[in-house]
Order: structure tokens, then sequence, then C-alpha cells
């Protein structure tokens, strides 16, 4: 049998001469200064993604730019602007930012919240430790007296893919040991693109659940109402459909990942996470928050909903990554490690892989021509889709490149294949240029006909 990277070479090659591109050139990535939305901001770019950071906004994260698709939700009401700290208002500027857990005002263990925070608004030191083949960059905020909290974050985009790393840092910078957990908290614009003050009614959020829940329902309602039908559970999958109102809920999920799909466009980004065995502020690993109108009661008890006004009551979604409650000595850090794949994916996510999501699982199906794959996918790096051929008992029987893959075109594979004699499985992995593994889509037995139910 002809090596891996032969065969891969080969079908790098045919590919290349049916008019697809072949296997690319050199790549880069490049941090530079601009101007966003009227803010002095920091740039990191490569082929695939566009990061827009405002160190001044409490170093957020504004923007994420996949291809054409911007993810974040930025508050045209601040665009440009900037306000000191204040005890009187909260400035929502929108974005990517680090919060500490647990909040509320019972004690100095509890953060009072964003008011006059410099955790959340103070100016944040920029530094770029490296570009080019990996664009690296650091940010770091002030010391927090309430808190006793220092916060700093470097984020990371290489030059071959669009994935982004992020190392957020919570420092003890008190004279006391303290405890807490940080949140990772990202509002994605929930906003139609095709209707003018309108929201996009086609924007899904995605946790797996956790078998072993502490809560009753596997997930905890926070704010909302108990029947909302925005909830439901799929496919080991909990699932939250955006309608405009006002909600909360907390899931404790174990499995490492959350994504937010918009349908529409039918982009998606997904958020890994690591997942530990320690205590999580209220059992909570994931948190989704929906901003909108709320049922309030006034003195007399009566039910009524706030303003519909999306001046005021903006279109976003909150996706909330919590790390476990860390107790550290003065001096000592805790680093949450988080990363984010933009990808193409529609409404109907079914599950993730190392490589990608799977829309429509794979399927392989023998005619009298040969094998027919099938399936929908969205990939978290480029190169070639391959299957792998196994007999029987697992032993591999040869391996066949399918197509050249991109993180900006969802696949939709339907391929015929001819597999060597005996083989009596197939699953398809996607590979980069030097027959790299990336991981696997699916794995499936072929179905004969009538083999199906």
């Amino acid at each position: 049998m002809r090596s891996r990277l032969a065969i891969l070479t080969f079908a790098f090659s045919l590919a290349s001469g049916m008019g697809i591109a072949g296997p690319p050139p050199a790549r880069s990535c490049q941090v530079q200064p601009v101007v966003f939305e009227g803010w002095n901001a920091q740039q990191i770019k490569n082929q695939w993604v566009t990061l827009m950071i405002v160190p001044q906004l409490g170093g957020r994260l504004m923007q994420v730019t996949f291809g054409e698709h911007a993810y974040l939700f930025v508050n045209p009401r601040f665009k440009g602007k900037y306000f000191p700290p204040s005890r009187e208002q909260w400035f929502n500027y929108g974005g990517d930012k680090i919060w500490p857990l647990p909040e509320g005002r019972e004690d100095e263990e509890h953060w009072p919240g964003p008011l006059a925070d410099v955790l959340d608004d103070g100016n944040y030191a920029f530094s770029v430790l490296s570009q080019g083949t990996t664009c690296k960059v650091r940010l770091e905020g002030q010391a927090d007296p309430h808190t006793g909290l220092q916060y700093a974050r470097e984020i990371t985009l290489g030059s071959d893919s669009p994935v982004i790393s992020f190392d957020a840092v919570m420092r003890n910078a008190s004279s006391h040991p303290i405890r807490w957990s940080m949140q990772s908290v990202t509002q994605y614009n929930t906003a139609s693109a095709e209707a003018l003050q309108s929201f996009n009614p086609n924007v899904w959020a995605f946790t797996p659940i956790n078998p072993q829940s502490a809560y009753e329902d596997r997930y905890r309602i926070r704010l909302g109402a108990a029947n909302d039908p925005a909830y439901a559970i799929n496919n080991g999958l909990f699932t939250l459909h955006y309608l405009y109102f006002e909600r909360e809920v907390w899931v404790d999920s174990t499995g490492g990942w959350l994504s937010i799909v918009d349908g529409t466009s039918e982009y998606a980004m997904v958020e890994r996470f690591p997942h530990v065995a320690a205590e999580y502020p209220g059992k909570a690993t994931v948190i989704f928050y929906t901003n909108g109108p709320a049922l309030e009661f006034d003195e007399k008890g009566a039910p009524h909903l706030t303003s519909f006004d999306a001046a005021t009551i903006p279109y976003y979604m909150e996706a909330e990554v919590n790390s476990p409650m860390v107790r550290l000595n003065p001096g000592k850090t805790y680093t949450l490690h988080t990363k984010w794949f933009p990808t193409r994916s529609d409404s109907n996510l079914q599950s993730m892989t190392d490589a990608g999501v799977i829309d429509t699982p794979l399927r392989a199906t023998r005619n009298e021509k040969g094998v027919l794959l099938t399936g929908s996918f969205g990939v978290f790096f480029p190169g070639m889709l391959t299957a792998y051929f196994f007999n029987d008992q697992g032993g591999e029987t040869g391996l066949s490149g399918l197509r050249q893959v991109d993180p900006l075109e969802q696949v939709k594979l339907n391929a015929l294949v001819s597999p060597p004699p005996g083989t009596a499985r197939v699953s398809i992995h996607v590979m980069d240029t030097d027959a790299t593994d990336l991981g696997t889509l699916g794995a499936v037995a072929i179905e004969t006909p009538g083999s199906r139910k």
C-alpha cells in the first residue's frame, strides 16, 4: 500500500488539476493598530479571521469577523465612545470580556458588578508578543482593590487556521488569600441582517448535557419562565432557540464545549474549554443569557412587560464559560485556557469533534457502482477530507482523498468511492498537507441495500 503522504499528495494534485486550489502557499498573520468603530484598536488578522481589540474598554475583544460574518454584538449607542468607570451606570460596549464570579453583594467574596470597576472598565496595557507565523498579544489590567484580582489575557491566532486561543489569567494582587471563579462573557449579535430594528429568529445555542446533572431538568432557569419554549434537549445537547425575551439559564455541562449558530447565514462559533471535577459557581460550567423585554410587577403586583425598544434593549445573547472556584494565595495565578473555532453550520448541529461540527451524520451506502458517502459538516481546519477504510476485524484496508475543505465552506459530502475488497467500515478525517490527521468527522458501517431499518 502506498504511504498516506503519497496518496494525499496525489489527491491534492488531482484537485489542482480539476481547477480546485492546491496546497496553500506560505501563510502569515499580522498585528497592527487600526481605528474600529471610532475606537483606537489593535487588529489581529490572517486569511480567514480578523480580531478587533480595544484595550481601553476593559481589554475587550470587540469583534471577530470570519470571512464576511461578524459574530459579536457592538452596542451602537456607545460606538467610538469611552466613559470613565461610574457608580451610576454600567456602559455595555458589547464584545467579549472577563468577569469574576460569584456575583452579589452579600460579602467580600461576591462581586457587586461592573459599576466603577477596573476589571470591566479599566484601561488594559497592550503588547505584541509575536507575529508572522503565530500572532500573540497580551492585555494586562489594573489591580482591583475590592476583589483583590488583577486580570491579564493572552490571545493567539496562528497563520494556518482561524482557530483563536485564549489564556485568561487571574492573579491575587492582595496581601491575603482570595477565592474566585473567572468567567468568559461573550455577547453574540442577534439582530436581523435583513430587517431593520428586528431580531434574527434563527439563532441557536448548544452545549452537551450532563447525564448526572445536579439540576432537576438538567439545566437551571435563573431568569425567565419555567415553561419557556426556547429550551429543549435533543441528541444529548441542551438547545436554546434565541427569542427576544430576557432569560438566563445555567447548565452544568461536562462536555467542554458550546456553540452559537446563526442558522440564517449558516455561520457558527464553537467555544471549547476544560472541564475538571471541581466546584463551579452554582454548579454551572456554562450560562446563556438573552437580552430582551422582561416581565415585571408594579407596586400593586400587576404584571407588565418592559420596553420593546431595541435602542435601549438591544438584540444580543451571551455565552458565558465559567472556571472552577480557585483559592489563590498572594501573588499566585490561575489560567483559564479556551479556544474558539469559527466554522460553517446550520441550525441542525448534531455534535462536535476535534475536526469540526456534524450537521448531518456520515452515511455510507453500497450500490452497484461503489460506496456512496453522504453527510454535512463544518470543519475547523483547511486540508483534505480523507476516507479511511476498514475490514470487519478493524484492520485498515486503504484510504482515499475525497476533496479539499476549508473552514469558510460548509462540507456537503456526496462522494462515490471504490474501497478495497473486504471493506466493511469507513471513517472520514481532515488531513493537512503534511498528512497529519487533524481528527475525524464520523465513522460508520457500510450499509448494503435492505440493511438499514
